[in-house]
C-alpha cells in the first residue's frame, strides 16, 4: 500500500465517520484508529516472512504544525541531560526487562553496558527479540515498564555514553 492509497483510505474513513478500521493484504497489515479529536493515527505493519515488524506511521493532523505535534502521543520522553543516548525500540511489541518471569532484569539504572549487550526483550507475534545496546556507556534510566506495549521508535533506555 503506497502513501497515496493510504491517504485516500484515511479520507474515506473520515468521510464515512468510521473510527476504527483494519485491513490485511498479503504481508501488509493496516490498522487505523481515530481519536475523539478527529485526528487519524494509522499503524502500518509490513511483516515479511523472514523478519518482524516495520515502523508505525503517524501522519500529523491538518493545521498548525506546532499544534499537530502536541496532539500526537509522545514516544520518547525528553532526555534528562543533553548528552544522553536513547535506545529506541526497533519493533512494535511488548517490553520485558528480564529473560523470564522472576529472573533479574538484564540491566538496571547505574549498570555499565557494552555495545551488543542485551538490554531487554520485545515480544512481537510470539517471537522474543533481544534488544541490544548500540553503544557502550551507563544506563541512566529505563523509560518503559515491564510488560508494557511499545511502539516502533519509542525510547526504551537512556544511556550516558562512555567517553
Amino acid at each position: 500500500m503506497n502513501q497515496k492509497e493510504l491517504k485516500e483510505l484515511i479520507e474515506f474513513l473520515i468521510d464515512k465517520d468510521i473510527s476504527e478500521f483494519e485491513l490485511e493484504r498479503g504481508d501488509v497489515k493496516v490498522r487505523i484508529k481515530r481519536g475523539t479529536d478527529a485526528h487519524v493515527t494509522p499503524v502500518i505493519q509490513h511483516i515479511p516472512v523472514s523478519t518482524a515488524v516495520v515502523p508505525a506511521v503517524h501522519p500529523t493532523p491538518a493545521g498548525n504544525p506546532s499544534t499537530a505535534i502536541s496532539q500526537l502521543p509522545s514516544t520518547a520522553p525528553a532526555a534528562i541531560e543533553e548528552d544522553l543516548h536513547m535506545v529506541k525500540s526497533p519493533i512494535v511489541g511488548t517490553f520485558y526487562e528480564s529473560p523470564s518471569p522472576g529472573s533479574p532484569p538484564f540491566v538496571k539504572a547505574g549498570d555499565a553496558v557494552e555495545a551488543g549487550q542485551v538490554l531487554c526483550i520485545i515480544e512481537a507475534m510470539k517471537l522474543m527479540n533481544e534488544i541490544e545496546s548500540d553503544m557502550a556507556g551507563e544506563i541512566v534510566k529505563r523509560l518503559v515498564n515491564n510488560s508494557q506495549p511499545v511502539e516502533y521508535g519509542q525510547a526504551l533506555f537512556a544511556i550516558r555514553p562512555r567517553k
